[in-house]
């Protein structure tokens, strides 16, 4: 653990900060749950943008930025999801402690999991639930090398998921600035082996797309796994972005979710 790090967990972050890893749009001193963001590959923490303002002020909001992208540009890549999930983990244990869900889309899926299970092995700032949106259970393996490709290949890639901004494409140097944490964030998630015997004691929660590429239903139904506590699993019509189409839906699904989450903080 980092100088930096340790610091944190010594010092909370106060619920209306925002910090390189912790982004908040509509802050809220007064929040009674927290929503905790992660982002997909090359994706950042405006992406979940539009959720502060559902959920604030009685949810604080929490999107996460990852090293490499936007106004942390200039900084290194992580390179693999187990010491991304390890900063991640030391950044949500300096937040202060309320009733917590975390959602995470896609490569954040797979991170919400590793951190969660980091918090819960730590016995601090744990979830009460996660939701894994786009992505098959963490153990389920597909041969996949997109971060080998070369660039037209990642952009075709992107435009097959239907997940980037498409205007970036006719920006070469928003392109050029982007592909490399896109590129990255591939060869992250690509490498990502995770045991089949690891499991939350949190309930998990799996959102999935039925014309989605990149996770069949029985791919999504192998969460079940993964979790000592309840599994739910809902699919949606579409592809691998289904939640931009399905917003009204999944935001139903996380208030559920924060719902079940601040009722638990009330026994304990």
């Amino acid at each position: 653990m980092n100088q930096a790090n340790q610091s944190n967990q010594l010092n909370t972050i106060e619920d209306d900060v925002t910090t390189a890893w912790i982004r908040r749009y509509r802050p809220s001193a007064t929040s009674t749950a927290r929503l905790v963001c992660f982002p997909h590959a090359g994706g950042s923490a405006s992406f979940f943008h539009p959720l502060a303002p559902r959920f604030a002020p009685d949810t604080d909001v929490v999107s996460l930025q990852y090293p490499g992208r936007q106004d942390r540009r200039k900084e290194p890549f992580v390179e693999d999801i187990e010491s991304l999930a390890d900063l991640l983990a030391d950044e949500i244990a300096a937040l202060s402690d309320k009733p917590t869900v975390f959602f995470g889309h896609s490569m954040g899926a797979a991170l919400a999991f590793e951190t969660a299970h980091r918090l819960e092995q730590r016995g601090t700032r744990a979830p009460r639930s996660v939701i894994a949106s786009g992505r098959r259970g963490p153990a389920t393996v597909r041969d996949e090398e997109v971060h080998k490709r070369d660039d037209e290949g990642v952009i075709a890639e992107l435009k097959k998921l239907n997940g980037t901004d498409m205007a970036i494409f006719g920006d070469e140097e928003l392109l050029r600035m982007a592909l490399p944490a896109i590129r990255n964030d591939y060869r992250a998630i690509e490498s990502y082996r995770c045991e089949e015997s690891k499991a939350l004691r949190a309930p998990i929660v799996v959102l999935t797309g039925d014309q989605d590429p990149k996770t069949t239903r029985a791919e999504a139904e192998a969460w079940e796994k993964h979790t000592e506590g309840a599994f739910r699993l809902r699919e949606f019509t579409g592809g691998h972005f289904f939640l931009t189409e399905h917003q009204v839906e999944v935001n139903r699904e996380i208030e559920t979710e924060l719902a079940a989450a601040r009722r638990a903080g009330e026994h304990g």
